[in-house]
């Protein structure tokens, strides 16, 4: 005979028709539960990564992953940038100056952050170059005072190359308040998009026009700005670099200024992550059911097989194959299923649109108007030891309701 016995009539039970089919049809409910859980787990995972992915790509790819700042205007900045390129994390060392400021133009106004670039030497440590929708990243000419605005800034003012607006800047001054602002005119060269908040909030001026602002030498920058391998090292990186450069000079990296948003991503997929689980769990537990009216069902051959010599931990190991067969084959084709539409939800959700006439993301509300997914390895693994942890913890309790079971008692009647 089959060994180990307890498998062998555990699986016979599982796949076994049984009297009363409504038994039956609750044991097929918890595992397709468990599959549209799993399901669901590592889809809605995949696109919540796809969208960090993508937000990470455009906003990254946008700000200074790290910076070098002295206490004084860096007069060159070549030898810091050599320093920086030394450590293996490091790409690209480029030279960098940012001012904040407000636009104003016909009267209306808004908040901007400028920063002063090199054209030659941005696409090193920027992917602006890749999404210019007006003009060329070259246009900025020194002592021009041309600037490249976002996509927002722009239709926000209905501005178009060649028109001209007012920067105001904060400058330090003698006068009462001990600051005066200082307005400066800007002839918009350029029109940029990469479908962030970025678009409504950046602007790029070239290094000498920012010197020039700040009243600084041409040759004059504040920070050398660094592109890097792991975005995740930017902290030990950059101090690591600071530290070796000596006295007077500190690191800034993207944790400081957009941290607080990608910590907030990373909170609501923990969150999201749970609630799901919590549909899982349900499902899981149901197998409870199921197997507690199996073991009522099968009390009779408990007792036969308890006569005839089985011990309660056999007994208990046969419900527990049961129910753990049935939460093993919901997790498989819950995972399988899962993957297969991860892979292709985009695709999915294009078809949908196309059938439809309706876009579910439309392009002038959201930044991102696709529905990306990144599937993880790691997620797919964890959902899935999840789905099978709990559906094996929910077979422990009727499991042992059926090694309780006297023989005696339980035949009485039959």
């Amino acid at each position: 005979m089959f060994r180990p016995l307890s498998v062998f009539i555990g699986t016979r039970y599982t796949r076994a028709k049984r009297r009363n089919h409504f038994i039956s049809f609750i044991a097929l409910t918890s595992m397709i539960g468990l599959a549209l859980g799993v399901l669901a787990m590592i889809v809605v995972l995949s696109v919540m990564n796809g969208f960090q992915k993508e937000m990470s790509t455009r906003i990254l790819g946008m700000v200074p992953h790290a910076s070098l700042l002295a206490a004084q205007p860096l007069d060159d900045w070549q030898p810091v940038a050599a320093v920086a390129l030394q450590h293996p994390q490091v790409t690209a060392a480029v030279p960098f100056t940012e001012l904040e400021g407000m636009l104003s133009f016909k009267g209306a106004m808004q908040p901007i952050q400028i920063s002063g670039i090199d054209p030659q030497l941005e696409p090193q440590v920027s992917i602006i170059a890749e999404h210019m929708q007006q003009g060329r990243l070259a246009d900025l000419q020194p002592g021009e005072f041309g600037v490249v605005l976002g996509d927002v800034t722009a239709r926000r003012f209905r501005l178009n190359l060649g028109d001209k607006l007012t920067l105001i800047i904060p400058e330090r001054s003698s006068a009462a308040g001990g600051v005066t602002p200082r307005l400066q005119r800007l002839n918009v060269v350029g029109v940029f998009k990469v479908g962030a908040e970025l678009d409504g909030s950046l602007a790029m001026i070239h290094l000498a026009d920012a010197a020039q602002m700040l009243r600084w030498q041409p040759h004059q920058v504040q920070s050398v700005r660094l592109a890097l391998k792991d975005l995740y090292q930017a902290p030990q990186v950059s101090s690591a670099i600071a530290q070796q450069l000596g006295e007077g000079y500190r690191a800034v990296d993207w944790t400081l200024t957009q941290g607080s948003l990608f910590s907030a991503m990373k909170m609501e997929k923990t969150m999201i992550g749970l609630l799901l689980l919590l549909i899982v769990a349900v499902a899981a537990f149901n197998i409870i059911a199921t197997l507690i009216m199996v073991v009522a069902d099968k009390g009779g051959d408990i007792a036969i097989l308890r006569t005839l010599g089985a011990t309660p931990a056999q007994i208990m190991q046969i419900f527990m194959v049961q129910g753990t067969l049935i939460g093993f084959v919901g997790t498989l084709v819950g995972a399988v299923l899962g993957v297969l539409a991860a892979l292709n939800v985009s695709t999915l959700v294009a078809w949908i649109e196309r059938v439809s006439g309706q876009h579910v993301f439309s392009s002038d509300v959201y930044y991102i108007s696709n529905l990306p997914s990144d599937l993880q390895s790691a997620d797919v693994l964890l959902v899935c030891a999840a789905g099978f942890g709990l559906s094996f913890l929910a077979t422990l309790y009727p499991s042992w309701r059926a090694a309780q079971i006297q023989p005696a008692e339980a035949l009485r009647y039959e």
